[in-house]
């Protein structure tokens, strides 16, 4: 495996989306809660030791200032070198720097207020002299010590243990250690663990959480309501379209955009289903009126054959109900076709090959009236099942040819058009031109051709010819 591979494998994001896509509203926003405190967490850290930092600054500059003063107010009549410096001068250096630190003018905390209270700001020393015991705090020479070499290579950080300076309380000092003379003088300041500036810090950060946190309840209910509502009003369209009322849809947008797009194939899916219905009830006036005629005939000529004797009429009656009995047959076969679609096998159709095959088939009927029947075609293709397409233009050049006056002639065209290609088959029959004339009024199969082409996404149009009918069958490109 390549080193970009390995890379990209590294930085692939497949499995996270997934698992992101898996997840309800309602764990997601319980992950989106955990991140949040979290983040929260980490800025309290964060804070908290910038705030420590700032502490431990402060009290560097006042051990720092503390030792500079200090070394400024040393008496200057006592000897500082080793060999002349006695245990009384000692003494006398560690008494003056106590009462330099903890004097009555000075505003820093005492000894008994850090230990009583943890706060910081008490003054701490030790004078170590060549002869005599040390002055001061002991524990600042055996505690243990950080170089501080940010803030100068003489400052430490010094951490004491409860027993050092506190009975029952740590507390950390910043301490200056130099030598002035023969002496070894440490100087430092106790450090403030809960300073202003990190209380300010912690104040802040909680009242941005509880914002954030009453923000995002507050949009969680929001978004919880205008996604309930939402849901409603989808939740009502399809319950109306299960009692048959396709009359309503869900709106689209300014409910909830979260379910736009559910919404949109929620309307989609009942216009589609409000199409087939319409379809299915036109389908089923249609053919309720084609088999009524027939069956209608059939009957009254059964009735004739009962009353006949003539057996030739009989021969003749017989064979008339065999028609219309076959005519019933093949209304039904074709509404079995249109449901069942042939496993709807879409392929690549030549309707020009269709139209010709269509005169190639009825051409001999045709002739038995004298018809003239003929194609105008040029190469044009769709995708299409062809066996629902062959059936449907076999039908309207059948109602052509049945509906045309002895003589007569019907022209097929099949050609491409800047819209898409189109079909249309012309007759010079009675034509269009009665008022109450409607579409299905010119001859059995219709129904069938107009279903046929609505599964193709092609519609079907019947117009007056002057004389005759023209209909025409344009498909989308």
């Amino acid at each position: 495996m390549s080193r970009w591979e390995a890379l990209r494998r590294r930085m692939d994001l497949s499995a996270p989306l997934t698992w992101l896509s898996r997840r309800t509203t309602t764990q997601l926003a319980s992950a989106l809660a955990i991140l949040a405190a979290v983040a929260l967490s980490g800025s309290l850290v964060i804070t908290g030791r910038a705030a420590q930092l700032d502490q431990r600054q402060q009290a560097a500059l006042a051990a720092l200032a503390d030792f500079a003063a200090i070394a400024v107010k040393l008496p200057t009549d006592v000897g500082m070198d080793a060999a002349s410096m006695t245990e009384a001068d000692a003494a006398y250096v560690s008494a003056v720097l106590t009462a330099f630190q903890d004097g009555p003018d000075r505003e820093a905390t005492t000894l008994e207020e850090t230990c009583r209270t943890g706060r910081g700001g008490a003054g701490l020393r030790l004078v170590r002299a060549p002869v005599g015991k040390p002055a001061g705090l002991a524990a600042l020479e055996t505690a243990r010590a950080t170089r501080l070499t940010r803030l100068g290579p003489d400052v430490y950080l010094i951490r004491l243990v409860p027993g050092d300076l506190c009975l029952n309380r740590a507390v950390e000092a910043v301490v200056v250690r130099r030598s002035v003379g023969a002496l070894e003088v440490t100087v430092g300041r106790v450090v403030d663990p809960a300073g202003s500036a990190w209380r300010q810090a912690v104040l802040a950060v909680f009242g941005v959480g509880v914002l954030i946190l009453a923000a995002g309840l507050t949009a969680a209910t929001f978004a919880r309501r205008r996604l309930t509502a939402a849901l409603a009003k989808v939740s009502k369209a399809l319950d109306r379209a299960a009692v048959g009322d396709f009359s309503y849809r869900a709106p689209e947008v300014s409910v909830a955009p979260e379910l736009t797009e559910l919404s949109r194939q929620v309307n989609r899916t009942l216009d589609r289903l409000d199409e087939l219905l319409t379809w299915l009830r036109d389908s089923a006036d249609q053919l309720a009126h084609d088999f009524r005629t027939p069956l209608a005939r059939a009957t009254a000529r059964l009735d004739q054959l009962a009353e006949a004797g003539d057996a030739r009429m009989s021969a003749r009656l017989i064979g008339e109900a065999r028609q219309d009995l076959a005519e019933i047959s093949r209304a039904m076969t074709e509404a079995m076709a249109l449901r069942d679609g042939e496993a709807w096998s879409f392929e690549s159709v030549r309707l020009d090959t269709l139209a010709e095959a269509a005169v190639e088939l009825y051409e001999p009927i045709a002739e038995q009236r004298g018809v003239r029947i003929r194609a105008e075609v040029e190469p044009v293709t769709v995708l299409g099942v062809r066996s629902l397409l062959q059936r449907a233009v076999a039908n309207l050049v059948d109602n052509a040819v049945k509906f045309s006056p002895d003589g007569g002639t019907v022209v097929i065209r099949a050609r491409s058009a800047v819209d898409g290609p189109i079909l249309s088959v012309a007759d010079q029959g009675p034509g269009m031109g009665m008022a109450n004339a409607g579409p299905d009024s010119h001859g059995m199969g219709l129904a069938f051709v107009r279903a046929s082409l609505r599964r193709h996404g092609a519609r079907m149009t019947i117009d007056d010819a002057a004389p005759g009918t023209i209909v025409t069958a344009r498909f989308a490109r």
